[in-house]
């Protein structure tokens, strides 16, 4: 039975308001878009999680590179999912057409619930409180007031502040708000390209560094380790290392606003992620070069010890600078891209309405941004928004292996879908992010059991909303 094109899934097309938004990002906003989104606050502070499971120099920069080769292998399969279903919603739509509704909407209310609604709080307080570092009126260490045992200070002020700004700039328009993101990401990308090069040229730094003595390694293949702990340490590094990854699917949820999207959203993804893990390697050459292995196992702020050790403590005050920037910018675009998630959610009739209009004027899901800046707003006076995401970050993991795993299911059950792309190295490649994404999420629940089930319960929590929205929906029905 065929259904009609207006129900066929991955051609759904809608009237009135629903169906104007514009297709007004072109591939190097999509690129820009993507590299903002996952460079934030975590290059600046991971380095102390990698350094202590993996005591080596090759370790310490291997699994950054590991990092990266294991996410373009979930971006090849993404990019054919992408070239299929050039939607607006992206992960939340290849999920639905792979495994149903429920599973889709659990998906989209993780997302909104803690995901990105707890990125975009913690972001946006994370650059305010850098901020604070060169501005000492808005410091995080002026409380004004405290809430059963949580202190509201002038930092979360002004987090607050920088959600309602980038709220409104992306309500006045799809161009503003991609304006905004990659003005964020040139700035970052001149701060970071002069932290390295600099740090090179005349920096402090010690190539001994590199040696594996610097980090009480012993020598060998193994450097004293069993290949069973050896693997261990690199799944409990990559946890670090994926949380930093994190953030390349979010143009896949703008797909319905990218230019030639079956061209560009594949292409994009690729291009950001090498770009990405390019950078990554380079800012961790600089902090093996500025600090010794057992220095920067210390650190949770490597980047303010790295830049005190390469230049002098001054140089503090630009590196906050350029970490608030990065924060600002990953935040900008977390806005940006999440409320399509939840614009499709709503065109699906599995949530608010309300978020499913398209504004007359300015042609952007207005009230799903809206309404995501508020629920951001809500986790940054509850202070809860970091620890809510630490819960999440297993459940976000294991959602990618269950898309990568619905790109064999849909060869199988969509066989007549155009796929302009299709997934390179096809079916070796995905399926050794499978046994990967699938050992680190298990590996996860094994180490940190606590995280694993509050982020479960986290995600069974929306299955009432999921029951209430869909007798809604039938009672609309004639």
């Amino acid at each position: 039975m065929s259904l009609p094109a207006a129900t066929q899934p991955g051609t759904r097309q809608v009237t009135g308001a629903h169906s104007s938004l514009l297709r007004g990002l072109g591939l190097l906003d999509s690129v820009l878009l993507l590299v903002s989104g996952i460079i934030g606050s975590s290059i600046f502070l991971t380095a102390k999680d990698i350094a202590g499971p993996l005591p080596h120099p090759a370790w310490f920069l291997l699994v950054w590179v590991l990092g990266g080769v294991v996410s373009l292998f979930a971006c090849f399969a993404f990019a054919e999912l992408g070239s299929m279903f050039a939607d607006s919603g992206g992960q939340y739509v290849y999920l639905r057409e792979a495994y149903g509704d429920l599973v889709a909407f659990l998906y989209g209310w993780m997302l909104f619930s803690v995901a990105n609604g707890g990125s975009i709080a913690a972001l946006s307080v994370g650059s305010a409180a850098y901020f604070g570092q060169i501005v000492p009126l808005v410091s995080s260490k002026h409380v004004m007031f405290s809430v059963f045992g949580m202190a509201f200070t002038r930092a979360h002020l002004v987090g607050l502040i920088l959600i309602a700004i980038m709220t409104a700039i992306n309500v006045m328009g799809l161009r503003r708000g991609a304006i905004l993101q990659n003005a964020a990401t040139w700035a970052k990308f001149a701060a970071m390209a002069a932290f390295v090069i600099l740090g090179i040229a005349i920096g402090k730094g010690d190539w001994s560094h590199f040696l594996a003595r610097s980090w009480g390694s012993t020598p060998g293949l193994m450097m004293g380790m069993s290949p069973g702990q050896l693997i261990s340490a690199f799944g409990v590094g990559l946890i670090a290392v994926f949380w930093a990854y994190d953030g390349w699917v979010y143009i896949t949820w703008v797909a319905g606003e990218v230019k030639e999207p079956k061209r560009n959203v594949p292409l994009a993804m690729v291009l950001g992620v090498l770009v990405v893990g390019l950078i990554y390697v380079c800012m961790n050459v600089v902090y093996v070069y500025a600090l010794p292995g057992r220095e920067i196992a210390k650190h949770e702020t490597i980047a303010h010890a790295a830049a005190v050790a390469l230049f002098s403590p001054r140089a503090a005050v630009w590196l906050s600078a350029m970490i608030a920037l990065s924060c600002f910018g990953a935040a900008a675009t977390c806005t940006l891209a999440g409320a399509r998630v939840y614009y499709a959610m709503a065109l699906d009739g599995v949530f608010f309405q309300k978020m499913a209009e398209v504004h007359p004027k300015w042609r952007t899901p207005a009230f799903s941004l809206i309404g995501e800046g508020i629920w951001a707003g809500i986790l940054t006076l509850s202070g809860r928004y970091d620890q809510l995401y630490t819960y999440v970050m297993f459940g976000m993991v294991l959602s990618y292996t269950l898309t990568v795993i619905g790109l064999f299911v849909l060869r199988k059950k969509r066989p007549d879908v155009p796929r302009p792309y299709r997934c390179t190295g096809y079916p070796w490649l995905p399926a050794a992010y499978v046994l990967i994404g699938g050992a680190w999420t298990l590996n996860t629940i094994i180490t940190r059991p606590s995280e694993a089930a509050a982020g479960t319960l986290i995600v069974v929590a929306g299955v009432p909303g999921f029951m209430y929205w869909k007798r809604a929906q039938r009672k609309m029905l004639p």
